[in-house]
């Protein structure tokens, strides 16, 4: 389960994420504002994104709105230590889908998690995927291009379905790292140049070789 908390206490959410990985296996990606979290949710698929009430540089309020306007579609659960009726009412009525009071026991924030999740929020992806000649069929995690198959490991896939998701942005190298390995893998940005210029290779002459430009200094993007 892939969970977005978003809690500007360093403290706090090193805590929450370390335990939320530890007791339940999750992975967490942890920022520290609500724009963070805002970019993060709309850039990635989270089973569910747990908000601070309180951030600087946008609040998790503000986030949680914003991403409900924007037809954001996934489970959110507020964290505050608001917990007066209207506070409460407010949160709800931002778009978020539970709320919990702090302090809390993980226990409890684990508990409701799974609650959020065993619910249907957000849709399935499109299977198939094209973009110029270029198909990714995400059920069976196979490539094509021009209409022939193209071998791509696990790894690969996930990082060429990852840029023609965000298509036209510019993803970084750590971006990458953190959405296909994890932040917490032993592997180097080097590792993400080395497979970007297999896949390449792997589509040969094939005009979708050209779709993956690099931005030097920076990272990777996929040009519609």
């Amino acid at each position: 389960m892939k969970i977005l908390l978003a809690e500007d206490d360093v403290r706090l959410g090193e805590l929450t994420a370390h335990l939320m990985k530890r007791k339940a296996g999750y992975t967490v990606d942890w920022v520290t504002s609500g724009s963070e979290a805002y970019d993060y949710a709309t850039a990635s698929s989270y089973d569910v994104v747990v908000l601070d009430w309180m951030m600087p540089d946008g609040n998790g309020l503000d986030a949680c709105a914003k991403l409900r306007k924007n037809g954001y579609a996934g489970a959110i659960l507020m964290l505050t230590a608001k917990d007066a009726l209207q506070d409460r009412v407010e949160g709800l009525d931002a778009g978020a889908d539970d709320y919990l009071v702090k302090p809390f026991e993980i226990e409890e924030l684990l508990a409701r998690v799974r609650a959020l999740t065993r619910r249907t929020f957000v849709p399935l992806q499109e299977d198939v995927v094209r973009i110029g000649e270029l198909e990714l069929h995400r059920n069976n995690q196979m490539a094509k291009s021009g209409g022939a198959v193209i071998q791509l490991s696990p790894r690969e896939f996930q990082i060429l379905d990852l840029l023609v998701q965000n298509k036209n942005l510019t993803l970084t190298r750590e971006v990458i790292l953190d959405k296909v390995w994890g932040l917490d893998a032993d592997v180097n940005l080097k590792t993400i140049d080395a497979t970007v210029k297999l896949i390449r290779k792997k589509l040969g002459a094939s005009p979708s070789r050209e779709l993956i430009r690099s931005v030097r200094g920076v990272g990777y993007r996929v040009e519609a």
